[in-house]
């Protein structure tokens, strides 16, 4: 059966560093497609006997998207240590070359489009490499993680733990909007069936509160926009937290704040929908919806541009405009490609990337109308 381009080198390599004692860093974006990707190798890793000695998370908001020059000052200390990237890094050209220099060794585990040129990481893993032949391009992140996790344990991955997996990979697929075909349906069906006995006491709180009788529809995705509610915070991420704790009571405590935290993050989203609407009524018919804010959290711009492009079906570019930079996340509808759409505009943009129906950008707020009228116009075509 074909693999993934790297996926055993990864393997092998982060057997070593486990026989070896080195010091692991796993470094994921702050969704759930990031965190359910960390949580899984981390008990992958735990299960070889060996110890994760930190994981990090971006805030998106103070942070931007990927690895930054912040949190390599914050971990500097810690080198030299094995330094694996999860969700993100296939971006991060700068940023690896400077980890390098400063003694990390680099993996990158990542499923968006490589756009200019790739690191220069020790091992990428991504199906999305140009010379990767293995068939199935649409893996969540977390789909990648699970194929290198069985990689790396083989025959030794109990049921159990391999349910356990399947749970919190099916939740991070499903999440992360890619289609829900081929490997994924496997991941979602097998994940989503384990689901309703899991062990995970976070996962079996959010049941007990919610009711199981409805984990394929309502429930589900109440658990997926609480665990997506979470804010990271200092690079430590609250459902990161929530997932890895074996405390039951301590569990219910935490889904609890996050179920309300995403119930005021709902009425924040639905205040902003009702504006972007309010202003497209107000301009000319444009194939795509590009509108951004001050006062709009980074955070919710995925979960407002999700629900308008499904409205209206139209390519939605939402971002928080900051003093001198605007930063923002695309939904787009199926058969189009958001990615291909930056890079035809890629001189207006500081930094961008995802896949096709999902992804984000960062932009200097002097080439916001210039980026608008080239999103038009590629979309126009």
């Amino acid at each position: 059966m074909r693999k993934i381009k790297n996926i055993e080198k990864a393997a092998e390599r982060i057997k070593k560093a486990v026989q070896n004692k080195e010091r692991i860093i796993l470094y994921g974006d702050s969704d759930l497609d990031g965190i359910s990707s960390v949580v899984i190798l981390e008990e992958a890793i735990k299960s070889l006997g060996g110890h994760v000695n930190c994981a990090f998370f971006p805030d998106r908001e103070k942070d931007g998207y990927g690895i930054n020059a912040k949190a390599l000052d914050m971990l500097k200390d810690k080198t030299p240590a094995l330094f694996i990237t999860l969700d993100l890094g296939i971006g991060n050209v700068k940023e690896i070359d400077a980890a390098n220099k400063m003694g990390f060794e680099v993996i990158v585990i990542d499923h968006h489009e490589p756009l200019a040129g790739v690191p220069k990481a020790s091992i990428i893993v991504d199906p999305k490499q140009e010379d990767d032949d293995y068939p199935f391009k649409g893996l969540a992140n977390v789909g990648v993680t699970f194929n290198l996790c069985e990689d790396l344990l083989g025959k030794n991955i109990s049921k159990n733990l391999k349910n356990s997996f399947l749970e919190l990979a099916a939740l991070g697929t499903i999440a992360d909007m890619v289609p829900q075909v081929e490997q994924n349906q496997e991941i979602i069906e097998q994940g989503l069936r384990s689901l309703k006995h899991t062990f995970r006491p976070a996962l079996r709180a959010f049941l007990d509160i919610l009711g199981d009788g409805k984990v394929f529809g309502e429930s589900m995705q109440k658990i997926i926009s609480a665990l997506n509610a979470a804010e990271s915070i200092n690079f430590e991420n609250e459902s990161y937290l929530l997932l890895t704790s074996s405390d039951r009571k301590k569990c219910e405590e935490m889904v609890q704040t996050l179920l309300e935290k995403n119930k005021y993050k709902q009425t924040q989203v639905k205040n902003i929908i009702q504006e972007v609407e309010r202003r497209i009524s107000q301009k000319k018919d444009e194939p795509v919806i590009f509108e951004g804010d001050p006062s709009w959290k980074l955070t919710l711009a995925g979960s407002v541009a999700s629900t308008i492009c499904n409205k209206y079906e139209k390519p939605a570019f939402i971002f928080k405009k900051m003093d001198k930079e605007s930063c923002g996340s695309v939904r787009n509808p199926k058969g189009t490609n958001s990615v291909d759409a930056m890079k035809s505009c890629d001189r207006f943009l500081m930094t961008y990337g995802g896949h096709a129906q999902a992804s984000g950008f960062r932009i200097k707020n002097e080439h916001l109308q210039k980026f608008e009228k080239c999103l038009n116009d590629f979309f126009k075509k």
